[in-house]
């Protein structure tokens, strides 16, 4: 395996290019279930259909757990947006068909969004109270079976040079609610500093998939505590100020 073209590096990983292979190699105290469960939900993706990099090999690379893919090569969305502003209505729209793609999919034997939510929430800095309400609050939302990316934004997307669109990163995928899911990333683009992106993107998903926007709304307090267990201070600060947002705009 030659791992001298670093194409991403993240917190707790660096992705390689090998060839016509994406090696994702993940820190040596990475959880060895967690890299086994992503490379399970990558194959149970692939089963739906869906355009996505197949898993080649789960391995180990220099003792550290590694996901083998296909190597799609090609521009993410994130970047065409930024190399062409002019299109960014276009490309948003095509995110949010292909979202509604996923969610239009099941996959019985993913992990169920709302378990992970409810353990997430448990895990979180808020105090008790605000838990219980969050954890009522989410016992009371509709139990959806549908396929969740649980981190769908632009930088996800590539764009193969046949225009092809793939979706990358399964480690957070889920069967539940689609709205969570579309709160999810609404939330990514206000984190990313992208307000009119976000507004702009809810519209869109609430009109293409007919679905209210305060309902999508509701979601975000819970979606916001879950998520705010992970990333750094500044981002959690961000997340744990819309857990207590009743009334939106």
């Amino acid at each position: 395996m030659k791992l001298d073209r670093v194409i991403a590096v993240r917190n707790n990983k660096t992705i390689y290019r090998d060839g016509d292979k994406c090696v994702k190699v993940f820190n040596a105290d990475y959880s060895k279930a967690d890299v086994l469960n992503e490379a399970l939900n990558q194959a149970r993706i692939e089963e739906t259909g869906l355009n996505i990099p197949k898993v080649l090999e789960v391995t180990m690379v220099e003792g550290k757990w590694a996901i083998v893919s296909e190597y799609i090569k090609g521009k993410t969305l994130a970047r065409l947006m930024e190399e062409e502003p002019a299109k960014k209505e276009e490309y948003l729209e095509l995110l949010v068909d292909l979202q509604l793609q996923v969610q239009s999919k099941t996959s019985p034997q993913l992990n169920k969004l709302k378990d992970k939510m409810n353990r997430k929430i448990s895990m979180s800095e808020l105090d008790a109270t605000t838990r219980y309400d969050l954890h009522t609050r989410l016992e009371g939302m509709p139990k959806h079976n549908k396929v969740c990316h649980g981190d769908f934004n632009p930088s996800n997307i590539i764009i193969a040079e046949d225009g092809t669109p793939y979706i990358l990163d399964w480690s957070h995928a889920t069967q539940g609610n689609a709205s969570a899911d579309a709160a999810r990333t609404y939330l990514l683009f206000w984190l990313n500093g992208d307000i009119s992106g976000a507004k702009k993107y809810l519209e869109l998903f609430c009109t293409k998939s007919n679905t209210a926007k305060q309902y999508v709304q509701k979601w975000m307090p819970i979606v916001a505590a879950s998520q705010s267990v992970k990333g750094n201070e500044k981002e959690r600060e961000f997340l744990l100020s819309w857990v207590n947002v009743v009334d939106y705009e």
